[in-house]
């Protein structure tokens, strides 16, 4: 028999992880979501992605502020689930919580842990470079991602990943994976191994500061960052005292880029708008200037005329 499944998530992310085990027939009995949050001018309630999908299929859908108040621990209580499955949810459980299923809690984390414990593990393998990353499933404790690991498997990152590729493409991992630990726990297959808190590395949240570019930088640190962040928040600078998001973008070392300050503008190539770094140049591919679309490097030129003395600040 199939274990009965209290899953838990909010955004994207966790979508493929609850689809995959609909599915395959798994019981949901219940999804646990963030509150509806107000977005846009309107500020309008918005339901979070996970909420939406869950009520399309007829899933009982509860919204704590916290997790921690005694009234919802009664409500979990009352479901009494076999297990918790939880990708991306946002908030810590606690052990009253986590105590409750037999079969445990086990959690989708984008990254191989114990490296890039924290809240934004994809982000921050990007903006460091990494050329590889993956998905671990972990057994969940009290801690910060310090969980016993069940499974873990890798992938390479490619050059031209941003962050919503790869975002993309590790929840589709993450679900598959999630699915076999999963099978391998309700059969009582399953080995967790406790990780190695020596080796562990931290990928805190974003902050507002980092997404203003410093043309100071090397051009691949550059190249890094805005892949990152890309598409949200997304890096920026300014032009004409306007904000200019960048999403994508390629480096290139250049051996003239020090006869021109950085942040200077140089000409259209195929590569896209060269922009001078600090050791080389920035190719920007597709931006975004306040007040307009998203558009291809390329297009965004053809409608914006640069004079002489531009430059990106």
């Amino acid at each position: 028999m199939k274990p009965r499944i209290v899953f838990m998530g909010t955004p994207d992310f966790a979508i493929p992880s609850l689809e995959i085990l609909l599915a395959n027939g798994y019981p949901v009995i219940a999804v646990v979501s963030q509150p509806d949050r107000p977005k846009g001018r309107g500020r309008k309630l918005i339901p979070p992605p996970l909420k939406v999908v869950a009520e399309k299929y007829g899933i009982p859908v509860l919204q704590p502020e916290s997790v921690r108040d005694l009234g919802f621990v009664e409500q979990f209580k009352q479901l009494s689930p076999d297990m918790i499955a939880l990708a991306a949810f946002g908030q810590i459980i606690p052990k009253d919580i986590l105590d409750i299923p037999p079969l445990g809690c086990l959690n989708v984390h984008p990254s191989l842990l114990p490296r890039y414990r924290g809240a934004a593990p994809i982000n921050w393998s990007l903006i460091n470079g990494d050329t590889a990353t993956g998905v671990t499933i972990m057994l969940m404790d009290e801690g910060m991602d310090t969980g016993d690991i069940l499974l873990q498997e890798e992938t390479e990152i490619d050059p031209q990943e941003i962050y919503d590729d790869l975002h993309d493409r590790l929840s589709i991992l993450g679900a598959r994976l999630l699915l076999k630990a999963i099978e391998d726990r309700s059969a009582g297959k399953s080995t967790p191994l406790r990780q190695d808190s020596s080796k562990a590395t931290y990928a805190p949240r974003l902050t507002k500061d980092m997404e203003h570019i410093n043309w100071e930088s090397g051009a691949d640190s550059l190249v890094n960052l805005i892949r990152g962040l890309s598409s949200d928040p997304g890096a920026y600078a300014f032009l004409r005292e306007k904000k200019l998001k960048i999403y994508r973008a390629v480096a290139g070392k250049a051996g003239t880029s020090g006869e021109k300050a950085p942040g200077t503008i140089g000409t259209l190539m195929e590569s896209g708008l060269q922009i001078t770094a600090q050791d080389g140049h920035v190719y920007l591919q597709e931006v975004q200037l306040e007040g307009k679309k998203r558009m291809p490097v390329d297009v965004f030129l053809r409608g914006f005329r640069l004079s002489a003395d531009d430059r990106l600040e």
